[in-house]
């Protein structure tokens, strides 16, 4: 859509209203998605979620590539946009659910990769098919991506499931069978196992194919212990969760990745096609960095990359402002300053890729309880997509108000809120089990835990799970 946007804004005379309506809408129209995604994925499946997910899309981006005019437009971006959703929601989830403990951040940051070469490949058929006529070129821009999506769907039909729904579920047998498959070996296959029944209030003695595990009727129990009666740990997960997800969009993420073509000219880059070659720039660079933070994710850690990142764009955004200003008060256009503010966006989008963006899917998907998890990472994502919907609809009519280098000022100062937030209130998960990572919850300025305390804390879990085990057998 950044590239397709120019072209579409020509061929059917949109206002910059339209235009940032359009191009945004589709964050909002992802909400239907993600909310239903939770439910949808503890009915049928992580897997068969997917598929959904993919069907869905493919639908929604050959609408987009047929509409004829703006309403039909809007059409294909909401069904696209629901597709959208649920694929946000149950990739980290499913991820999540099979990784091993010992490599869970590296596969779960997988999706942030090739969401990120996704984007690449867009900016490139941006350039490629920027030479067709008017009316075709956006089209093929927005058609083509229903190509991918029909492979997604296919290949989740021959995925496993995620051993931990099938727990859910009562399937021991079949969750024990591709435990085995993917883990590193038999005993952590079991063990894995045996956290998974324990967490879902299964005994531990427990070695029958298929069993009957209670069930919350609708959701609601989930919705209860996520909103109306929380712990204290379910609290501080769900308050990290929607910290993470807001700030990662409310620093200006999409603003960059949507509009680099109006940031481009607005810095002095006046041809189409050089404003072009310049967004694939920053698709080169947001994919490149977006590798390094996957292959250091389980080396370095969480918290550190959350810090790192977003310090990093902090400084970017700073950095981009100044010079962005500077052009706009400039007479003439300086090639340096052009330059500049060209390395400013770049630096940012690396810094972002470095580990805001896969940090955010990974830390999310496994910090809530087996039970919460589809449910709550489905709240994060609702906030994540409120806000790249609100940055993307808003920011032509910012840069308008405040200037573009007030724009990104204003990023800058949520970045370093956001940073506060970070230090203040995310413990480091790092080679934590799923059922482990619980016990670090529930007191602010965890990372000064004690061992003793955080036994404590585990204990406390453990009865909380014995209790409701006891409650449902009662029942």
């Amino acid at each position: 859509m950044s590239g397709a946007g120019i072209f579409i804004k020509k061929d059917l005379n949109l206002s910059n209203i339209q235009l940032e309506v359009l191009m945004g809408i589709l964050n909002v129209y992802s909400l239907v998605g993600s909310f239903a995604a939770g439910r949808t994925s503890d009915l049928i499946g992580r897997r068969y979620t997917i598929v959904t997910a993919a069907v869905i899309f493919f639908f929604g981006a050959l609408l987009m590539g047929l509409a004829p005019n703006y309403a039909l437009l809007m059409v294909g971006r909401f069904v696209a946009g629901v597709g959208v959703g649920y694929a946000m929601v149950i990739a980290p989830v499913y991820t999540t659910e099979i990784s091993p403990a010992s490599c869970r951040g590296f596969l779960t940051s997988l999706p942030e990769v090739f969401i990120n070469i996704g984007i690449l490949l867009g900016y490139l058929s941006d350039f490629a098919f920027s030479n067709f006529s008017l009316k075709l070129g956006w089209r093929i821009m927005l058609g083509v991506g229903a190509i991918p999506s029909v492979f997604i769907g296919l290949a989740a039909l021959i995925m496993p499931e995620s051993p931990r729904w099938l727990v859910m579920q009562g399937r021991l047998g079949e969750a024990r069978q591709t435990l085995h498959r993917v883990s590193d070996s038999l005993d952590e296959a079991n063990l894995r196992l045996a956290e998974i029944k324990k967490a879902a209030g299964i005994s531990s003695d427990c070695n029958d194919d298929i069993v009957t595990v209670a069930k919350k009727s609708h959701g609601e129990g989930v919705w209860r212990e996520l909103l109306q009666r929380p712990t204290p740990a379910v609290r501080h997960i769900l308050l990290a969760t929607l910290g993470v997800n807001f700030f990662q969009q409310a620093s200006g993420i999409d603003a960059v990745v949507l509009y680099s073509p109006k940031i481009f000219e607005k810095a002095g880059i006046t041809s189409d096609n050089q404003k072009l070659l310049a967004t694939v720039l920053v698709g080169v660079v947001k994919t490149t960095f977006i590798l390094v933070g996957t292959f250091t994710f389980d080396r370095v850690g969480r918290r550190p990359l959350f810090l790192y990142s977003m310090g990093g764009m902090v400084i970017s955004l700073a950095s981009l402002g100044t010079w962005l200003t500077v052009i706009n008060h400039s007479k003439t256009k300086l090639t340096w300053e052009i330059a500049m503010a060209i390395v400013s966006v770049l630096t940012f989008v690396a810094t972002f890729s470095i580990g805001m963006g896969p940090a955010a899917w990974v830390y999310c998907s496994e910090i809530f309880p087996l039970s919460l998890r589809a449910q709550g990472v489905s709240m994060g994502i609702g906030v994540n997509r409120v806000m790249s919907g609100v940055i993307s609809m808003t920011f032509l009519s910012l840069q308008e108000a405040i200037t573009i280098g007030g724009a990104f000022f204003l990023f800058m100062g949520v970045g370093i809120v956001g940073w506060i937030f970070f230090y203040t209130l995310l413990p480091e998960t790092r080679d934590k089990s799923l059922e482990e990572i619980q016990s670090l919850f529930g007191t602010f300025f965890n990372w000064r835990l004690t061992s003793a305390e955080i036994v404590k804390n585990q204990d406390a879990n453990d009865n909380q799970i014995e209790m409701e085990s006891s409650t449902n057998d009662h029942n």
